[in-house]
């Protein structure tokens, strides 16, 4: 199960993932292209990737905050469940590659069975050249690909 924003907020709203979105830094609405890396590769979401790969995938939204305690960042961190991550274009994690305030940069978690796949940024947005980038496909490639491995 892929929730792409909105529908990231209503996995964790659901209790499917853990933590919230909140109101972004700045109480502003932001739509721009922004660079992810991935943080974990072995996924259903991420097989097509390497870990460590920066994607340059879209953004649109004014509550993609992420937030959650200490204990659940600590089990996310422990179980890789931290799937993308705000970052420069050359991957590196700063505070100014952060677009809504994340915490810990963060821009999409799994579940700790890596089958549920929350994001903000937005892979559809960015699968033709015509969109600016082909990135977002390689979130829909790794889909196929574990598809096909069933």
């Amino acid at each position: 199960m892929i929730g792409i924003c909105n529908g990231f907020q209503i996995l964790t709203e659901s209790g499917l993932l853990p933590g919230a979105l909140m109101r972004n830094r700045g109480l502003k609405y932001v739509c721009k292209p922004v660079y992810v890396r991935v943080e974990n590769a072995a996924t259903p979401f991420t097989n097509a990737c390497r870990e460590g790969e920066v994607l340059q995938i879209p953004i649109g939204h004014m509550e993609g905050n992420y937030f959650c305690d200490p204990d659940t960042l600590a089990q996310l961190q422990r179980q890789r469940q931290i799937i993308f991550r705000y970052c420069t274009a050359t991957g590196e994690i700063t505070d100014e590659s952060n677009p809504n305030g994340s915490l810990e940069n963060i821009a999409g978690i799994s579940n700790a069975g890596h089958n549920v796949l929350g994001m903000m940024p937005h892979p559809e947005r960015s699968s033709e050249l015509a969109l600016g980038s082909v990135d977002g496909c390689k979130v829909f490639e790794s889909l196929v690909s574990a598809f096909a491995a069933r």
